[in-house]
């Protein structure tokens, strides 16, 4: 039987042997404290990146007595991070854009406080910001941007507008959002998808092309005359309220609906032939320009009486309309703000929803649409 030498160490290899173990303990146990505190740190809502990056600036303690912070996060991603700005990223509401960093330092340099900073971030997209905060610090910041739906683009406009018209700074957010500072027809912005909620005025057009969704032939028995068309919603919206109308003793008739820009075309030349150009440019809306090429508009009758707005029916539509979703749209008191002279006869479909919410509050359709709608 042969017997097996056992191999002994000697003792300078078991010293290194011991030293590497030491050093592969002190390093398993450094990772694994370095992971408890990257873990403690996206516990909170931090990321990995983020951790690393709050770990290596030695912030963690400062962190952890914030708590979950976007902004905080977003910094300690970003190489745009300033160790000077660091409070002020705890305290300004995170945005979710692409230079919110970059745009943070700027703002900051420029002199604005935490609380401007969110709110001019709250108004404009990571682009529009960046080229507000080239600027030096504007006077006018909270009298204009207190408001949800002013633009940080819109900036200069809003100034200029309120100097040369006198007007306040709420209403010269408005209008300005409305393109009101411009001339009629001039660079009117384009509306090319359909939508119940489309706003077309004298600075929103439609193109030539643009056909609404769903057309369908009104009835001989609720049109004036054979062949007219109208989105099928809305026309079911006026179905509806001439049902409901006639249950209590009032008669509706649709005199028109849907125009196509060259219907509209038409129409101005007539008027253009008949009374002249002052007289088309004063009552008769540009092809594009009018709201019954949307399909969504009615010029709506009695069938009672000759003259509408002299009728009971009128009346009546004034009060219930907006039940089936329809808005009186171009009323005495709006003309100023739609541009467009009063006509009594003149019904849009919007939806119930928000046609209550104009007929409650008594605003233009304008008003809703730059207060609500544009985005």
């Amino acid at each position: 039987m042969v017997t097996k030498k056992k191999v002994k160490l000697k003792a300078p290899v078991l010293n290194v042997l011991k030293v590497i173990g030491v050093i592969f303990i002190i390093i398993l146990g450094v990772f694994i404290f370095y992971r408890v505190q990257i873990n403690d740190l996206k516990k909170l809502g931090y990321s990995e990146k983020a951790s690393k990056n709050i770990l290596a600036k030695f912030k963690k303690d400062d962190v952890l007595n914030i708590g979950k912070n976007k902004t905080l996060n977003k910094a300690f991603e970003s190489s745009d991070y300033k160790e000077k700005n660091f409070n002020s990223y705890a305290k300004i509401k995170y945005k979710d854009e692409k230079y919110v960093i970059s745009n943070i330092n700027a703002l900051i340099k420029d002199g604005y406080d935490n609380e401007q900073i969110t709110m001019i971030l709250a108004h404009g997209t990571g682009e529009e910001v960046k080229e507000f905060a080239k600027r030096k610090k504007v006077r006018y910041l909270e009298e204009f941007y207190t408001l949800s739906y002013a633009k940080i683009k819109y900036y200069d406009r809003y100034v200029s507008y309120m100097n040369n018209s006198r007007e306040d700074e709420e209403t010269s957010v408005l209008l300005v959002n409305l393109d009101m500072d411009k001339e009629d027809y001039k660079d009117p912005i384009e509306i090319k998808k359909f939508s119940y909620t489309m706003l077309v005025n004298k600075h929103r057009c439609l193109n030539k092309d643009f056909r609404p969704n769903d057309l369908v032939t009104i009835s001989t028995d609720d049109a004036k005359e054979k062949g007219m068309k109208a989105n099928r919603t809305a026309y079911i919206a006026f179905k509806n309220m001439k049902k409901d109308a006639e249950k209590e003793g009032y008669g509706l008739i649709i005199n028109s609906a849907y125009r196509s820009y060259d219907e509209q075309q038409e129409i101005s030349d007539t008027y253009k032939n008949l009374y002249g150009d002052a007289y088309v440019e004063k009552y008769v809306l540009k092809p594009g320009f009018s709201e019954h090429q949307t399909g969504l508009s009615f010029d709506i009758g009695s069938t009672t009486a000759n003259v509408f707005v002299s009728s009971k029916e009128y009346k009546w539509i004034v009060d219930n309309c907006y039940k089936y979703g329809f808005i009186y749209r171009f009323k005495p008191d709006f003309e100023d703000i739609t541009g467009i002279r009063h006509e009594a006869w003149h019904y849009r479909y919007v939806g119930k929803d928000i046609a209550k919410e104009i007929y409650e509050k008594d605003i233009s359709y304008e008003e809703h649409y730059a207060m609500h709608l544009d985005k």
